[in-house]
């Protein structure tokens, strides 16, 4: 909500997916996916205490991580084709 100035985005490769760090400490803060590009992901750590009330893990083969999304039953509906 506030602090944006503080932050800067790294790419890599494609330059589709972006991580958001904290220009003054270098904590990775938000991730924007190549998967879901209208999506992201913000770092537990960055989160207020209570904002969590459950965690869901599932596992996902990261090895073949592009195969594994659009087969997994819960990110195939989070992520856009």
């Amino acid at each position: 909500l506030q602090g944006a100035d503080h932050l800067t985005t790294y790419t890599f490769n494609t330059h589709s997916a972006q991580h958001t760090f904290c220009k003054t400490c270098g904590v990775q803060s938000f991730y924007t996916p190549r998967s879901n590009p209208d999506g992201y992901g913000i770092a537990p750590h960055c989160l207020d205490d209570g904002t969590i009330t459950k965690i869901t893990v599932e596992p996902i083969n990261g090895k073949e991580w592009e195969k594994a999304v659009k087969g997994h039953p819960t990110i195939r509906n989070m992520s856009k084709p």
